[in-house]
């Protein structure tokens, strides 16, 4: 007799390593991919993620990377374990960005470049905050190749511009607005609030001066009726004892 065993197959949602070597490049982590989440808000079939497992062939576990942030065209916003590509209408994130530490070793980042090669990645950026240093490739026949100039250029997937200043690396969304932290984005916020506040307060005491205003012109109205009021009864009393009060 012959005993068939049907073994699943398991895709761990954790490959053990920790999501950022130290706290800058976890907030560059985090600025990106949740700006990034931001840019595409209102757009259901954009999903974004940070580091999540990615399995691009059904059957092999061991093939899989966790780019530090992906961004998938064509698939729905919702909550994954990991990004299981067979389940996802076999597409492929678009666009992957790395943010080097200093624990990254050069074999390491050219094996996931050729991985995000053969699985059809069209746009791949590196970031090293500490060397503040920006490299990018993006997909020609050919496969992925370098940009050559990447100062100011315009991601043609996600519309946002690159910007390396002496000291860091600006990210701007398509309508000019920069990548700001969920501190500056607070900042702004009350700064907002602020100036809501103060525009308010404005409009208030321009409210009253113009109801002091008009209370003032309403006294003086009232002020000029009765010294008319005043001047009648006197011409009727001048009237009164036969002389012409306009004589």
């Amino acid at each position: 007799m012959t005993i068939s065993l049907d073994c699943e197959i398991l895709y761990p949602d954790s490959d053990g390593q920790p999501m950022a070597d130290n706290t800058l490049q976890f907030r560059w982590i985090v600025l990106i991919k949740e700006n990034l989440d931001l840019l595409f808000a209102d757009q259901p079939d954009v999903f974004v993620a940070g580091d999540l497992l990615w399995y691009p062939v059904e059957g092999h576990p061991e093939i899989r990377v966790a780019p530090d942030a992906l961004v998938a065209f064509g698939r729905p916003k919702g909550e994954r374990g990991s990004y299981k590509q067979w389940e996802e209408d076999n597409i492929a994130p678009q666009v992957v960005f790395e943010i080097l530490s200093p624990g990254n070793r050069l074999k390491e980042m050219s094996k996931k470049q050729q991985f995000y090669d053969d699985y059809g990645v069209e746009e791949y950026y590196i970031y090293n905050p500490d060397r503040n240093d920006l490299h990018g490739l993006y997909r020609t026949a050919e496969g992925l190749r370098a940009i050559e100039e990447i100062q100011n250029w315009i991601s043609p997937r996600l519309g946002i511009r690159f910007v390396l200043t002496g000291t860091t690396l600006e990210l701007y969304r398509p309508d000019g607005r920069p990548f700001l932290s969920f501190l500056q984005l607070e900042q702004r916020a009350e700064q907002e609030r602020q100036r809501a506040e103060q525009a308010d307060q404005r409009a208030q005491q321009a409210d009253q001066r113009a109801e002091q205003e008009r209370q003032r012109a309403e006294q003086e109205r009232q002020r000029a009726e009765q010294e008319r009021q005043r001047a009648e009864r006197l011409a009727a009393q001048l009237r009164a004892l036969g002389i012409d009060p306009e004589s």
